[in-house]
């Protein structure tokens, strides 16, 4: 069975690309499961990193969604993207300029002003941090100081819930279960409420991977997607999850943001 490729979007912002993102995901959830693939290009403060988008478009494909005030930024990547027949949508131009009609008066035209440099940004930031460094079993001395632990085989949506939990200030490692490697000793000790498992569906999952493989450029039948190797990865999961006695959410046709409440309600009932 063919599986539709993921379309790829950019989303370009001169702060964290955070209301860009989340617009992005808001709209993708009325297409899905239809898979939908989203680059932040954070941070963009000259025509450099414009090119840079360009470029990564006309490599790989895409559309590009931006949220820049400066018109100077605004304009370049607006021409590059006709010029290379790439789609492009304005976020906050149309609404910056109606405004200014309505209200008889000029833009301010500043960077970052949806994310005011305070104490909830900064949060934000440290938890965004420690899910990079503590991403996918990198570092296991990051059980002992996170907020939420999560378990799962590969593929069963860790990287990006911890990403989208970090954005609400809460502090995820992240741990691979893998049959041929146990599990660090430290998801023993901690209080199992802090602990999150991650189930999936193996035809499901079977899929994903083969998605996955293809992506990479590689062999649809290999290992790594291969049904009995899955089934066995998932039964290994399970006693795993069964032994800890943590709460466990099937991820099978839920979305990254509908998996991520699940557990931030189950946070805040522990």
């Amino acid at each position: 069975m063919e599986h539709p490729q993921p379309t790829r979007v950019y989303v370009v912002s001169d702060s964290v690309g955070e209301t860009g993102e989340s617009v992005v995901r808001a709209a993708a959830m009325q297409f899905h499961p239809v898979p939908v693939e989203i680059v932040r290009a954070p941070f963009i403060h000259d025509f450099e990193g414009i090119d840079k988008v360009i470029n990564g478009i006309r490599t790989h494909g895409g559309i590009v969604v931006f949220t820049l005030v400066i018109p100077e930024l605004r304009d370049d990547l607006i021409t590059k993207a006709i010029q290379y027949n790439i789609p492009y949508i304005d976020l906050l131009g149309p609404v910056v300029t109606t405004l200014g009609k309505a209200l008889r008066q000029e833009p301010r035209r500043q960077p970052g002003m949806i994310h005011p440099l305070d104490e909830d940004y900064f949060k934000k930031v440290e938890a965004v941090e420690f899910a990079v460094k503590y991403d996918d079993g990198r570092d296991f001395s990051g059980i002992q100081k996170a907020d939420i632990i999560l378990l799962g085989v590969s593929r069963t949506s860790k990287t990006p819930l911890s990403m989208y939990l970090a954005h609400k200030r809460l502090k995820v490692a992240n741990v691979p279960l893998v049959p041929e490697m146990q599990p660090p000793a430290a998801i023993y000790t901690v209080p199992k409420d802090k602990i999150i498992g991650l189930r999936i569906d193996p035809d499901k999952l079977n899929v994903i991977r083969q998605e996955r493989l293809r992506t990479l450029g590689l062999a649809e039948n290999a290992t790594y997607a291969n049904v009995e190797r899955i089934k066995i990865e998932l039964d290994f999961a399970d006693k795993i999850m069964s032994k800890i006695g943590c709460v466990i959410f099937d991820v099978s046709n839920r979305a990254v943001e509908e998996t991520a409440s699940l557990i931030m309600d189950h946070i805040e009932h522990i």
